[in-house]
């Protein structure tokens, strides 16, 4: 028999990867322990599980396989049942001749060949394949999940055809439901493992999708398709951990979820909406305490770092960062704050919500329904005796003209604000009603960014594009020369085929010099701003800066055309 004690031996020995006395050691212990033969190999020395298992199969006379690019039809994989395949990590490949091939990472699990015989009712053929290609492949092919709620179907432990009368009535069964509660522990699991910071559960008319964006793209997360069946049980589950009140459904609700996942410290805000098909269930993941990062970590040249060290450095004025939802504003924000923290400056900050918890920052969570808004308590903040003042966001007249007023009275003000460039956010403030000259002498900088994502370096590779595209996008093709090549995303199994692994920031930084202060008096465009910038302050655009990071291998093209628009200098 293959799995015989003496077979298995022989069979390892034969791959001449293993001492004796060390193979020896690593069987006794996965007998011992009842762990997996080959897991326990892989773990106790130094191999690597691709080169054991092509030298396995090689000893073993069977076919070793990768499962990137593999396709496999529906009805295959039909043949074995959702728990077989989680149960024992295997995915079937093809039906051939009254044979069923099956990718296994461990042909050496006691009795596989005969539990998959009987299940699928034909002869087996083994496939060696890394584990890490079969997970990857079941939840491609199956859903995340897809054990979790098989079991739920058999078990019929929750009433499918009265979802909505059981949640009502028997909240605290609901609540000790374990198929339910591992199928949505399974969701954040797998949104941590993939480094997403946003999960997007969806009702649609008929199933229910789910979304990690990662590295500020969406993906979509393949699930089974019963999944709609179980939405109500899965939602209120969430809405249970939240703290929310499972029977609102007709009302946005927010909520709180802590969670730790491999020793980590993890908040989850949760966000309900009610939509045509059902609520929506937004979460956002933030690393309690490893989030914050340095000015170093930012992405900023040279030119830009020694600029933004003397703006924050600054004894007064207010330092202002702009983009669109998602352009890591905040982030920027915490690493300044981190910069000049120290235990002779008092800092205060009004922030909705608090995203990270920092040492030395005296942080107030907004609460506009008890009157503690941004604007009443920037009005506390001065009669606190403070030296840097952080508002989360400006979004009122009210705010600006409270934080112009601080700014002007020797203290140091950063803060937040929607636009598009930097030269936006002037005409932007003067819009909202505030007096060109408080704005020319409180606002000492702007900064306006994105995020980009980063290439993965274990894969990316040196692309010729056509010169006709670099010139209809203003790519400056004469540095290409001294600075290239430029690089195309590929995907490997290190940024799980994505091709790109982190992000970056671009940037654009106006410093309101005496060369910027007589327009901004004078109410001129953004256009005329953003022209004189260029001309006198040497500043860039955050295309210009895209292109400094594509030159530098950190980014693609795509990326940078993803993310900015053509630099327009012309008033119109």
């Amino acid at each position: 028999m293959l799995t015989t004690n003496t077979r298995i031996h022989d069979l390892l020995e034969a791959t001449g990867l293993l001492e004796e006395r060390q193979l020896k050691n690593l069987l006794a212990e996965a007998r011992e322990n009842g762990t997996a033969i080959c897991a326990t190999i892989l773990k106790g020395s130094e191999l690597k599980e691709e080169k054991l298992l092509e030298k396995l199969a090689e000893t073993m006379a069977l076919p070793f396989q990768r499962l990137k690019e593999v396709e496999v039809e529906n009805g295959v994989l039909e043949m074995l049942p959702t728990k077989a395949i989680f149960q024992y990590n295997v995915i079937p490949l093809a039906h051939e001749e009254g044979c069923l091939k099956v990718a296994t990472s461990d042909p050496f699990i006691h009795g596989l060949v005969d539990a998959l015989r009987l299940a699928a009712e034909c002869r087996i053929r083994l496939v060696i394949c890394p584990s890490e290609d079969i997970s990857t492949a079941a939840k491609k092919f199956y859903g995340v999940g897809a054990e979790t709620l098989d079991r739920m179907m058999q078990d019929g432990a929750i009433d499918l055809e009265d979802d909505d009368n059981l949640l009502k009535q028997d909240l605290s069964e609901l609540d000790q439901e374990a198929s339910v509660v591992k199928f949505v522990n399974q969701i954040i699991w797998e949104a941590y493992n993939d480094r997403a910071t946003d999960i997007h559960i969806e009702p649609m008319e008929m199933d229910l999708r789910i979304r990690y964006r990662v590295d500020g793209v969406l993906h979509e997360t393949p699930m089974p398709p019963q999944l709609k069946r179980f939405q109500s049980s899965v939602i209120s589950r969430i809405k249970v951990m939240a703290n929310m009140d499972i029977a609102e459904k007709r009302l946005p609700q927010d909520g709180r979820i802590s969670v730790r996942i491999r020793g980590a410290e993890i908040d989850v805000r949760v966000s309900t909406m009610p939509t045509v098909y059902g609520e929506s269930v937004s979460l956002r993941l933030l690393m309690r305490g490893g989030g914050l990062v340095t000015m170093a970590d930012l992405g900023l040249n040279d030119h830009d770092s020694a600029i933004l060290k003397k703006m924050i450095t600054r004894p007064h004025g207010i330092l202002l960062v702009t983009g669109p939802t998602g352009s890591g504003k905040s982030t920027s924000l915490y690493a300044w704050l981190h910069t000049i923290n120290s235990v002779d400056k008092r800092i205060m900050s009004a922030e909705d919500p608090i995203e990270y918890e920092m040492a030395g920052v005296n942080q107030v969570q907004m609460r506009p329904e008890i009157g503690l808004t941004f604007a009443n308590t920037l009005r506390t903040f001065l009669r606190q005796d403070p030296d840097v003042i952080m508002v989360g966001e400006i979004r009122d007249k009210e705010t600006a003209e409270i934080s112009i007023r601080a700014a002007l009275t020797g203290h140091l003000v950063f803060s937040t604000i929607h636009t598009n460039d930097s030269a936006s956010t002037i005409t932007r403030l003067l819009d909202m009603g505030i007096e060109p000259f408080l704005v020319a002498s409180s606002v000492e900088g702007i900064v306006a960014q994105r995020l980009v994502r980063g290439l993965c370096k274990a894969c990316r590779q040196p692309v010729e594009l056509d010169e006709a595209f670099l010139k209809e996008h203003n790519f400056p093709i004469e540095r290409l020369a001294n600075e290239g090549p430029i690089y195309e995303a590929v995907g490997c199994d290190e940024c799980r085929g994505n091709g790109y692994k982190g992000r970056t920031g671009i940037f654009e930084i106006l410093h309101v010099t005496d060369e910027i202060r007589p327009l901004v008096i004078a109410h001129a465009s953004a256009a005329e701003i953003k022209n004189r910038a260029l001309e006198h302050c040497n500043m860039k655009t955050l295309r210009d800066d895209g292109w400094d990071k594509v030159l530098a291998g950190t980014t693609t093209i795509d990326e940078i055309l993803r993310v900015t628009e053509d630099d327009d200098y012309d008033e119109e």
